[in-house]
């Protein structure tokens, strides 16, 4: 078996991303009963709203150039086109990244409250999000050339140092909420420097050469983006800010320590995805029918899996807020099967999105993002206050859902496939 495993790329790939992205996910996970018990429900709401205003702040500093400069990799490329088209992406990234924080500098006092934060926290959301956006240009470049190993080493070696800090910020010094996010920023600004030195010494990076065409590709690609990550904002992370606006921010706090545990759904979707959507654009650029028609009997296995896993979800779920959360934060449980089970329409969307971005039609990605994006306020404004957090997750699991059928019509429309003739 693990013969069968080590010679099959794919699945090697998908087991490499899959340990890389659980031991990643290990430091919310080690983190979570450790905060919940050195931080009250209203200073983990704090770390929730820096979360969330980050999330927001994804494809606008840097117009989502990581996503680009992957799809850039399967086009046909000069020698050293890619060195100059990265070296573009960070270009991008920097214009970018100073005008969302002069943005942010003139707003900060409407930003902090709104979301309940420092307004120091505000303009270092900014730099997180751009350091993010270096540790993913690297991580990109590696994914699509299959180097999985190298990836994980990168991604658990930033996690455990974002691990250490927070343990020391927190439980050494006793820094509450401001040192978890000091340990996020600390961690994340080191490795993006680490970052650009692997870039530059792979002849990955030429950040000195002006391409006009290629900063026109990379705004293309990403300005539809922002709408899309504008859309992601009001499905996932907008619950939160309503939540804390309602119900303050131990309201908020107790929902994000059961997103989180949700989230480890999320993150192994996320691991298969890594491996599956370099081998699903090979075989996209075969542009074969059968082997179409075989893609597709695949995907709907995966479904039938995923939905039998969410079922399992729904009774394991209390159990872990139980084990993992502390005092003050028991509400969670009532929510955590709901949350999961939006977190399987996510994984399910991912698969099917691969799809829009190999056309490059992200437009229509962005669309059916937004358009689930309203949905969820809609149902959100509703339920929540004779709900409370449990309408909360209510409009996240339907908005979700929405979100992952809008995407497959989106998806077909971009790269047409025989949904239907299998």
């Amino acid at each position: 078996m693990l013969k069968k495993i080590k010679g099959n790329k794919f699945l090697s790939g998908s087991a490499i991303y899959l340990v890389s992205n659980i031991l990643n996910a290990s430091t919310p996970f080690i983190l979570l009963p450790i905060l919940t018990r050195y931080l009250s429900p209203s200073e983990y709401g704090q770390v929730a709203m820096f979360l969330t205003l980050l999330g927001a702040l994804g494809g606008v500093v840097g117009l989502s150039v990581a996503g680009a400069s992957s799809r850039k990799y399967y086009d046909d490329l000069e020698e050293n086109e890619m060195a100059r088209y990265i070296g573009a992406c960070l270009q991008v990234l920097i214009v970018s990244s100073i005008v969302v924080f002069a943005l942010m500098f003139l707003f900060r006092e409407n930003m902090s409250y709104w979301l309940g934060l420092d307004e120091k926290w505000i303009l270092w959301c900014v730099g997180l999000a751009a350091f993010t956006v270096v540790v993913n240009l690297r991580l990109g470049q590696w994914q699509v050339r299959k180097r999985a190993a190298s990836f994980g080493l990168l991604q658990v070696s930033k996690s455990v140092f974002d691990l250490l800090f927070s343990l020391l910020f927190v439980v050494v010094f006793v820094l509450g909420a401001d040192g978890r996010m000091s340990a996020q920023v600390l961690a994340t600004g080191i490795f993006a420097l680490l970052a650009l030195w692997l870039l530059k010494r792979d002849n990955l990076l030429d950040v000195f050469v002006w391409n006009k065409a290629h900063h026109k590709e990379l705004v293309s690609f990403g300005f539809p983006l922002i709408i899309h990550v504008g859309g992601i904002f009001l499905l996932t992370s907008a619950n939160r800010v309503v939540i804390n606006v309602e119900f303050g921010l131990a309201d908020a706090g107790v929902y994000m320590v059961a997103a989180q545990i949700a989230m480890g759904v999320a993150l192994m979707f996320d691991a298969f995805n890594k491996a599956f959507m370099p081998w699903l654009f090979e075989r996209l650029n075969e542009n074969s029918y059968e082997l179409d028609k075989k893609i597709v009997r695949n995907t709907y296995v995966l479904f039938f899996f995923i939905m039998v896993g969410v079922l399992f979800g729904f009774f394991v779920g209390p159990i872990l807020v139980g084990l993992v959360a502390g005092p003050g934060y028991e509400q969670a449980a009532d929510i955590i099967g709901l949350l999961i089970l939006g977190q399987a329409f996510g994984g399910m969307h991912l698969v099917v999105s691969n799809y829009a971005i190999y056309s490059r039609r992200t437009g229509l990605l962005s669309m059916a993002t937004v358009t689930s994006g309203v949905m969820n306020i809609a149902i959100l404004l509703l339920l929540i206050r004779p709900l409370g957090l449990y309408g909360a997750a209510i409009s996240y699991a339907v908005a979700m859902a929405a979100r992952f059928l809008f995407t497959w019509w989106a998806a077909h429309k971009g790269r047409p496939m025989p949904w239907f003739d299998i």
